[in-house]
């Protein structure tokens, strides 16, 4: 009988990003294993003693990690057994890392916000967290790029002292001095829950004053939000599912390139809900023509079918259109069709030119032209990098 790998998941299985992690590792067991897992729920209330004894004991061929403690780190690199982390620093010895692409989630949440017509922009985060930092620095950097400016919410001294309703009173104090309306990103969901009650304590509505996007898309807490939060979903499945396989070559002696020793995790797409359900333009015509072409997405429409729905002639809207966001009408329909195109090619399992005719479109080429112009890449390529395999 062959020897079955023994792979042990340090993960936190409740929440989102630790779920999608998991789901793609166990895709990858389904079709290259099998594999047998450990998971061992005591693991961070043990202590690092008797967590090392609990791992030597087990006799694991592997680990996959997802932790920011320095101490569960130095264990897991001590070991000495091959192992995929996500919270190292940089890759060391037979550990290599798993890392969330920081500068292309900062972009994302700025440019979504942008495109909806926000001129006042604000980052709420954990001041403490390497990965909060990061995601403020890339979301300040392309907000001043497109040369707005930022208002940062700074955590007190004492801010790991203290309790949930004390920061959020905090972070209501700091909401009220900021203009309105605003466009808030949180560093995650959690934060993002607490700014949402926040916003409560101070009387502000969301989202006509203060519009909210969280990141890793937890549903659980999205969903149980009031208003439900708006978040970026990151492709953890895709992730995990990658680790695995670099897992695998280790543990089999195989060489690692030299790009295999980091597994990048994307932002995929926004989700909105409605936090952020809002177009932040204060010409109404102009909102109201953004709103139009977001509701006929998967309908084929003309610039002038969008100037006469809002009671503007084409040369009027147009003009007014620019001036405000600086890309034509026309753009707005093809961006927001290829972002109805890209959610689908993530969540659904249509062929490329059955997608493509849902949209309106006969030849699927011309679809397929415009995604690669926008995405960077074909469409075919986007859903082997995003999609869950």
């Amino acid at each position: 009988m062959p020897n079955i790998p023994k792979i042990i998941l340090l993960i936190e299985k409740s929440r989102s990003f630790g779920k999608g992690l998991i789901t793609g590792i166990v895709q990858y067991s389904n079709h290259y294993g099998p594999w047998l897992f450990y998971m061992e729920p005591e693991f961070y209330r043990k202590g690092t003693i008797q967590s090392f004894k609990w791992m030597n004991d087990l006799d694991a061929d592997g680990i996959i990690a997802h932790t920011w403690d320095v101490e569960i780190i130095k264990i897991i690199v001590d070991s000495g057994l091959p192992s995929m982390i996500c919270g190292i620093s940089k890759p060391v010895s037979n550990t290599y890392r798993l890392v969330t692409d920081e500068v292309a989630v900062g972009r994302m949440a700025a440019e979504y916000f942008i495109n909806r017509g926000f001129t006042r922009f604000a980052f709420c985060g954990f001041d403490n967290m390497v990965w909060s930092k990061r995601r403020r620095e890339n979301f300040c950097r392309t907000v001043i790029e497109y040369g707005f400016e930022i208002c940062l919410y700074r955590q007190s001294k004492a801010s790991h002292l203290l309790n949930e309703e004390k920061e959020q009173d905090n972070i209501a104090k700091w909401l009220k001095s900021l203009p309105k309306p605003i466009a808030v990103m949180a560093c995650n969901d959690d934060n993002g829950k607490n700014i949402l009650a926040a916003c409560k304590i101070a009387g502000y509505e969301v989202p006509n004053e203060v519009a909210i996007l969280g990141v890793d898309n937890d549903e659980l807490i999205c969903s149980l939000s009031y208003p439900q939060l708006s978040s970026i979903a990151l492709g953890t499945e895709t992730a995990g599912y990658e680790a695995a396989r670099i897992l695998d070559k280790l543990i089999k002696g195989q060489k690692i390139a030299k790009t295999e020793k980091e597994v990048p995790i994307f932002p995929v797409h926004v989700v909105t809900r409605h936090s952020t359900d809002i177009t932040a333009i204060e010409d109404r015509q102009v909102a109201e023509a953004v709103k139009y072409i977001h509701k006929h997405s998967r309908e084929v429409i003309q610039v002038s079918d969008v100037a006469a729905a809002v009671g503007l002639s084409r040369r009027t809207l147009e003009q007014r259109f620019r001036k405000l966001l600086a890309h034509s009408v026309h753009e707005e329909i093809i961006n927001t069709r290829i972002n109805q195109m890209a959610d689908m090619l993530i969540s659904t399992n249509m062929s490329i030119s059955n997608i493509a005719r849902l949209l309106g479109y006969q030849y699927p080429n011309n679809i397929s032209r415009y995604f690669k112009q926008q995405k960077g890449m074909s469409p075919s390529a986007y859903r082997r990098k995003f999609s869950p395999k």
